[in-house]
């Protein structure tokens, strides 16, 4: 079986869909895996990791940009058409999956014409245009929120959760009651995000004076990783700074607060691990999706929220300060992100997807293929 993912730009996109490819390779070890992205975003980078195949297509942004930027990625679509529909052809995909980002319109529509089944994921509370645009071409709807099911056909609406990667499961909430030392897990998204490295350097001296034993991981992204680290070593705080973090669940782990961008993937792998979260919505997302994934955090207890107009390294400081003082919060917060967490999305998403799939190709076909 051979299974077609249009996913990319960013880790929101790409990580629920790492998360859905290994669990069709976990119900079916031969099931053949191709990711198609463009090579603006962080695909080659992070599926080389993953050890997934990535094709590449001419996709460009189209929403949220200037005029020349917006007719340019118009300009491309008959191409990337194109390439869309010789990968299905020469590939033989028996799915195809698309998970939002500029990637995904032309994969999704040439899937439609040439009959192959086809399914979208939108983790985001709010829906991003792309999936909105290629929804009445998609035959199922997969949500990570409820609050998302109006702006699709409600027939084809499954409420699944978020995908997430199975080594987050081994995230285990330790309690925080007696603790004397806190470990702060701070990152902007996979490119890391200046207006939180900005805030942050100005907030540590504030941090050291509060909380002078406080240890830290920081994803930094490349541009800013030297000056965040200098600020560390000239702030005195133990920190493990890194431009980019392949190992996120180890460093959830770790942390008994996460100060983050908003996500709908960040959101799942904090809720996933039971993490307390100061949460920092992108401003420039587009419909301010990220803004309503968190605001459902902080609805349920889980998050405090800091609008990037009022973030300034003071009203960071005191927010780690006003939750890392107060053990008992600390506790209270993370039961409360650990009660909205979702682990069977991945394998709930799957079980439709085969079944969408029967009577159009033989499951078993990969396995005789393979001598199996």
């Amino acid at each position: 079986m051979t299974i077609v993912i249009a996913a990319g730009g960013t880790g929101g996109h790409l990580y629920p869909a790492v998360a859905l490819a290994r669990e069709f390779l976990r119900r079916d070890p031969v099931t053949e895996t191709l990711f198609v992205g463009t090579l603006r975003g962080l695909e080659s980078k992070v599926l080389s990791h993953e050890r997934f195949e990535l094709a590449l297509i001419s996709a460009q942004p189209v929403m949220g940009k200037g005029l020349f930027e917006a007719v340019r990625g118009l300009c491309v679509l008959p191409k990337s058409l194109w390439q869309c529909l010789k990968i299905l052809r020469t590939r033989r995909a028996d799915l195809v999956i698309g998970v939002g980002g500029y990637a995904s319109p032309m994969m999704l529509l040439a899937a439609a014409l040439r009959g192959v089944p086809r399914v979208i994921l939108e983790p985001n509370a709010r829906p991003g245009m792309a999936n909105k645009v290629v929804g009445p071409f998609a035959q199922l709807v997969f949500l990570g929120f409820e609050s998302a099911a109006a702006s699709f056909t409600r027939s084809k609406v499954r409420v699944t959760g978020v995908p997430i990667r199975k080594s987050f499961l081994d995230c285990v909430p330790q309690s925080q009651e007696s603790q004397k030392r806190f470990h702060l897990l701070i990152f902007g998204g996979s490119q890391g995000a200046k207006a939180i490295n900005t805030a942050v350097i100005e907030g540590l001296p504030e941090l050291m004076a509060q909380l002078p034993q406080l240890t830290v991981t920081h994803q930094t992204g490349e541009s800013d990783h030297a000056e965040v680290v200098e600020a560390y070593r000239r702030a005195g705080i133990t920190a493990h700074v890194r431009p980019f973090l392949y190992d996120m669940p180890a460093a959830f782990q770790q942390a008994d607060l996460v100060v983050a961008r908003a996500g709908a993937m960040t959101v799942a792998e904090l809720t996933t691990c039971g993490k307390p979260a100061i949460l920092i919505p992108l401003p420039s997302a587009i419909y301010d999706h990220q803004m309503q994934n968190a605001k459902v955090m902080e609805g349920a207890g889980a998050a405090v929220v800091l609008p990037q107009s009022a973030l300034t390294g003071a009203t960071l400081a005191r927010a780690v300060v006003g939750i890392l003082g107060d053990p008992v919060r600390v506790q209270a917060m993370g039961v409360a992100s650990l009660a909205m967490r979702r682990t069977d999305a991945a394998e709930v998403i799957v079980r439709e997807c085969y079944a969408l799939m029967e009577g159009h190709h033989d499951v078993n076909r990969s396995r005789r293929e393979a001598g199996v």
